[in-house]
C-alpha cells in the first residue's frame, strides 16, 4: 500500500484565500486567483477506503462545506506551494512560554484529581495554488514573491515549491 494524503478544500467561498488574493495584489504580486487547501496524511489504503475514512471524520470533513481530493505525494504542482510548520516552532519552543504552560498544565491536571485530555495535533499542511488573470498557474518567480511577502512566515514555517530542475527563487 502507498502512503496517502488528502487535500481538503472549501466548496463555499474561501474568505482566507480571497483575503490573501487582495493582499497579494495590493503588495504588487501579479495574481488573479488564489486557492487554499489543507493537506492531511491519512495513512495507507486504496482510494475508496481513504475517502471513506476521511468522510467519517467529522473533525476533518463536513460534506456540506468541503470537497476532498486524494494525493499520492506532497510534491507541489505548478503554481502551488505547500507550507508547513517548522518542527519545534510551537509554543513550547520559547523558554518563557514553556514554563508558564507547564505550570498551567500542572494546575489543570490536579483539578478534581483527573488527567486533562489534550487534543492530538495533526500534521497538517496548507496548499496555496496561485493562478494568473488568465487562469494559468503562476511562474516560480511569482510564487516565490508571494511566499516572501505574505504566504509563509520563515520564523515558524517553510514552503516547498515545484522544482523542474531549475533554480528556485531565493
Amino acid at each position: 500500500m502507498t502512503r496517502r494524503f488528502v487535500a481538503i478544500r472549501l466548496k463555499v467561498p474561501d474568505n482566507t484565500a480571497y483575503t490573501a488574493l487582495v493582499a497579494l495584489q495590493r503588495l504588487g504580486v501579479d495574481v488573479g486567483q488564489v486557492e487554499r487547501a489543507t493537506i492531511v496524511p491519512v495513512g495507507d489504503g486504496d482510494d475508496a477506503a481513504v475517502l471513506e475514512r476521511v468522510r467519517r471524520d467529522e473533525s476533518l470533513f463536513n460534506p456540506n462545506l468541503h470537497e476532498v481530493e486524494i494525493r499520492n505525494t506532497l510534491e507541489p504542482e505548478p503554481g502551488e506551494m505547500v507550507v508547513r510548520e517548522v518542527p519545534g516552532s510551537d509554543d513550547m519552543s520559547f523558554p518563557r512560554r514553556r514554563s508558564h504552560i507547564r505550570a498551567s498544565r500542572a494546575r489543570d491536571d490536579k483539578v478534581e484529581g483527573r488527567a486533562r485530555v489534550r487534543p492530538a495535533k495533526r500534521a497538517t499542511q496548507t496548499s496555496w495554488k496561485l493562478f494568473d488573470r488568465d487562469g494559468h498557474p503562476v511562474s516560480k518567480a511569482t510564487l516565490g514573491l508571494a511566499r516572501d511577502v505574505l504566504l509563509c512566515n520563515p520564523a515558524i514555517e517553510e514552503a516547498e515549491m515545484p522544482c523542474d530542475g531549475g533554480e528556485l527563487p531565493a
